[in-house]
This record gives structure tokens, C-alpha cells and sequence, in this order.
């Protein structure tokens, strides 16, 4: 730097080689001069280049870091210019702030293609949305760091101790986490849900409070499932991630229906099967596995039936069970086969 100086220095201005002022804005037009060099090349030579590769990465690089590099060349031509005119103190530290700023933000935008770049190569990848929140989520983190240490660089170019201001920004970090300890909870909640895949848009699923409904959207924050009257219910991720979820999409979309039924006591079991059996494989239903009747249980009123069944898909089941419902209903009338009812039995006392 020193040698630059005095080469500058030493360069004939004609009459007014003896004013610094001259001397600096003479640097300062040289690496005007040269910074512009630098954007015509890139623009002429680099990025041509880069547009003949494969890769976009470069592509991505080039134009993320032109201006930057400009601004830096401008910034360290600007420190030459107040070294030659041997001004310092204020000025010397108001220059090396600036290149610090521009420093920070060419790492910075370096860190952007990268990321930008994995996550165009995990989108095609993946089927899941994990590029669309997990992505900016740390791009973000990224940009406050490099703040951050951005404004503690430039503090220690102006001579502050940073001692202290670290210890507020831990005190401020520990009170800022517990008042939003909840948000936080929320967003690792969906980190965890996108993880480990718990379910995905257009997965059917019921919560542990007894709502069912399909996945319309996994946020940052919160998920949206949408129920079969067509209603949206935000769900905080933080509950999700700490609940009982039933997918009914897991481990495939086919799902088993079950139609209860009840019949009159003293009836013969084998031919309430059978009845019920012909009807089952009447329908357009799965043949294996193949659809069964249990006996499951004497009742108060009745003894209770269970028919079951296999489907496809979870999203085609409600048609069926209706259509075996109504099935099972007319074929025990047609079999004279008793569907009983609750009954309540009163005596009256006559008495005067």
C-alpha cells in the first residue's frame, strides 16, 4: 500500500504535482478507470463465457458479483486517495468502513449463488417442498450473521470496544428468545415436520383432536389443512410437531372400509355372512385382499356386525361405504333377516 502511495506520488501533474488534493483525485480517477475495465470485461469476455457452460453456477457468480467488485475497487481507490493526501483520522476511518460494508456484501452475495444454487438442485431432486422453506429460512439467518459482524467490523475500525455491546446483544438475544419463544417453537416445529416427512399437500389426516382433513399448504409457521366442508384450519406447527397425527395416506393410498350392522338375536350367523358376502363382492371393490364379515359382539339389542372391505385409494372410500351401507340394509330386509331397533318397555301401576 505504502509503495503504491509513493509511486502516485511521484507521477508528474505538471504545475500542480505539489497539491495532494490533485494527487488524490487523480488516484481516485484511475481506479475509476479501472473498475469500468473491470465491468467491461465482465460483461464482454466473463459472462460470454460463463453462458457456454452447462452450469449456471458461474452465470450466478458473475452477475451477483460485478457491481460489488466495482464498489470495492472505488472503496480501495478512495483509501489510496485519502493516503496520498495524508489526511487521517476520521476520513481514513469513514474510507475503511465503506470497504468493510462492500467486503461483507460481495461474501454475501457469493453465499446467496451458493445457496440459490443447492436449492435449484435439491428442487429437482426432491418432490417435497423442503427447498421452499427450509431455503429461506437460512438464507435469512445467513444475511442477519453478515450484518451483524458487518457493524462489528466497522465498530472496531472506529475504535469502539465491542465488549459490551456483545454482552447487550446476549442479554437481547436471551430476552428476545423468550418473547418469542413461541414463534420460534412454531418454526422448528416445521422445520421438523418437513424433515421427517410427517405428511405432505394432499395427504388425508386426522388430528389428535379428532378433525379430519386434507393438507393444503406446510408454512413457516403454521399448516393449513382443509376440511370436507371446505373450510381452512390453521394449525400451529409446534402443536403438530408434539401431537398424535393419523395419515391415512401411509404407507399407501389404499384404505379399509368398515360398515357396523346389527341383527336380531336367535338369527343364524353363517347365513348373515353369507348374505352380506355376496353383496360386498357385488361391488367394485379391491378383490385382495378380500372383503370380510366378523361377528364382533352381543349387544344390549342386537348382535353386532362388522363388514369390511378394501379400496384403492382414500379419496374414492366415501362413495363405497355409502353404496355398502344401502346394500346391507336391503339385502337382510329381502333375507327376512331382523334389523333391530331400541326398544324401552313401561309399566303402569293402576293403581287409585
Amino acid at each position: 500500500m505504502e509503495g503504491f502511495v509513493r509511486l502516485i506520488e511521484n507521477l508528474p501533474l505538471g504545475g500542480y504535482e505539489q497539491n495532494v488534493f490533485v494527487h488524490g483525485a487523480f488516484v481516485l480517477a484511475l481506479f475509476v478507470l479501472v473498475g469500468l475495465a473491470l465491468l467491461f470485461v465482465y460483461s464482454h469476455y466473463l459472462q460470454r463465457l460463463a453462458k457456454k457452460t452447462k452450469t449456471e453456477f458461474d452465470d450466478m457468480i458473475l452477475n451477483h458479483t460485478k457491481k460489488p467488485f466495482f464498489y470495492l475497487i472505488l472503496a480501495y481507490g478512495l483509501k489510496v486517495a485519502v493516503l496520498t493526501t495524508g489526511i487521517t483520522g476520521t476520513a481514513s476511518n469513514v474510507v475503511n468502513s465503506i470497504m468493510a460494508a462492500v467486503f461483507a456484501l460481495i461474501i454475501l452475495r457469493a453465499i446467496d449463488v451458493i445457496i440459490e444454487t443447492w436449492g435449484l438442485t435439491m428442487a429437482k431432486k426432491t418432490k417435497t417442498n423442503i427447498d421452499d422453506v427450509l431455503l429461506p429460512l437460512f438464507h435469512k439467518m445467513v444475511n442477519v450473521i453478515f450484518v451483524i459482524v458487518a457493524l462489528l467490523w466497522i465498530l472496531k475500525i472506529w475504535g469502539i470496544d465491542i465488549g459490551p455491546y456483545l454482552a447487550g446483544v446476549g442479554i437481547s438475544g436471551i430476552v428476545l428468545g423468550l418473547a418469542l419463544q413461541d414463534s420460534l417453537k412454531n418454526i422448528l416445529g416445521g422445520i421438523t415436520l418437513i424433515l421427517d416427512k410427517t405428511f405432505q399437500p394432499g395427504d388425508k389426516i386426522k388430528l389428535e383432536s379428532g378433525e379430519v382433513g386434507i393438507i393444503h399448504e406446510i408454512g413457516l409457521r403454521s399448516t393449513k389443512l382443509t376440511t370436507f366442508d371446505n373450510e381452512i384450519i390453521y394449525i400451529p406447527n409446534g402443536y403438530l410437531a408434539n401431537s398424535r397425527i393419523q395419515n391415512y395416506t401411509r404407507p399407501n393410498p389404499k384404505v379399509r372400509v368398515v360398515v357396523p350392522f346389527g341383527v336380531e338375536y336367535g338369527t343364524e350367523l353363517t347365513a348373515v355372512k353369507e348374505v352380506i358376502l355376496k353383496e360386498l363382492k357385488a361391488m367394485d371393490i379391491m378383490e385382495d385382499p378380500e372383503p370380510l364379515v366378523h361377528f364382533v359382539e352381543m349387544g344390549d339389542s342386537a348382535l353386532t356386525f362388522e363388514a369390511k372391505f378394501w379400496v384403492k385409494r382414500w379419496d374414492e372410500a366415501y362413495g363405497p361405504k355409502l353404496e355398502a351401507t344401502e346394500r346391507i340394509y336391503n339385502a337382510l330386509n329381502k333375507a327376512n333377516i331382523g334389523i333391530p331397533f331400541p326398544t324401552r318397555t313401561v309399566y303402569m301401576n293402576n293403581t287409585k
